[in-house]
């Protein structure tokens, strides 16, 4: 049964019949939830419907079914891309790359990454370069002040989540608690990646439930932890560096407050990821940087 769910599916599919594809190959899953290769071709389906967030979701399920599936990589790899997660991206494609060495698709998207990553490193420079200059340009407290407020809000979801989450911090680890109650462990998967989070809830016969939001800092994923509780789910991150996340997600435009001390004392905190272009720059300026800060 599900393998002639499996043929409408790709039949669907081909006949840019997405959603359709997406509805079959759930119903062949529900059937047979531990084929691989119909999480990968339903992650492809959700490329097609943009729904990236689900296609990354899918796509690790895959990977963990069968680790050696390379259009498992791909899938999450493409969906990533999209995402503008382009560090997981590229891990997910080099370990994809080893089990499809003729392939030439993964040495392309590590180049497109690659490519994605350097220019988003000279943006970040670009950035931190203009709130610099309006710094030193007259900008009134309130006006800094305001400045600071605004970048580190996040843009609000039209949509209520499903479930409410929170954070906190110590300086090794970041504690994510999402508030879902009565939620069985096996209905849980959360995946980590250099700079990503990824929690899928799938409760059978409710919408799943997906959380993956591009972290403030870098992670260690090996070292993250997962706790599902009887009101809760508790997600531990280890954080690659001691730093102050100002917020849980990173944003293009987010940039950590800086404050206000006397010459001499003064302590900017810069955006993490810490890259050596912004290094460079500061270097330049005679600035001496230590992880994550540069003291004047």
């Amino acid at each position: 049964m599900a393998t002639a769910l499996e043929k409408k599916a790709k039949e669907a599919f081909f006949d840019d019949e997405f959603g359709l594809a997406v509805d079959l190959y759930s119903e062949a899953i529900r059937l047979d939830p531990n084929d691989a290769n119909l999480f990968a071709d339903r992650a492809q389906a959700h490329i097609k419907l943009n729904a990236f967030t689900e296609a990354v979701s899918d796509a690790n399920k895959s990977i963990q079914l069968n680790p050696s599936l390379p259009k498992a990589y791909l899938r999450k790899a493409t969906a990533c891309i999209k995402l503008q997660e382009y560090h997981t991206a590229k891990v997910a494609l080099q370990n994809g790359a080893a089990f499809a060495q003729d392939d030439s698709r993964f040495a392309n998207l590590i180049q497109q990454c690659d490519r994605c990553i350097a220019e988003e490193s000279s943006g970040l420079t670009s950035t931190l370069s203009s709130h610099l200059s309006n710094r030193n340009h007259g900008m009134t407290k309130e006006e800094a002040e305001g400045d600071s407020l605004l970048s580190q809000k996040n843009e609000a979801t039209l949509n209520r989540p499903k479930y409410r989450h929170e954070y906190y911090q110590k300086p090794e680890e970041v504690v994510v608690t999402i508030f879902a109650k009565g939620i069985s462990a096996k209905d849980v998967v959360v995946d980590f990646g250099e700079q990503i989070l990824s929690v899928t809830i799938d409760v059978p016969g409710q919408d799943a439930y997906h959380y993956q939001p591009r972290l403030f800092g870098k992670i260690i994923p090996n070292n993250c932890r997962v706790e599902v509780l009887s009101t809760k789910i508790e997600i531990r991150l280890a954080k690659a560096e001691a730093i102050n996340w100002t917020s849980l997600e990173y944003g293009k435009n987010t940039l950590p407050p800086i404050i206000n001390r006397p010459i001499g004392e003064m302590t900017i905190y810069l955006v993490y990821p810490f890259c050596d272009s912004v290094r460079i720059q500061l270097q330049g300026m005679g600035l001496e940087s230590d992880v994550g800060s540069v003291r004047l």
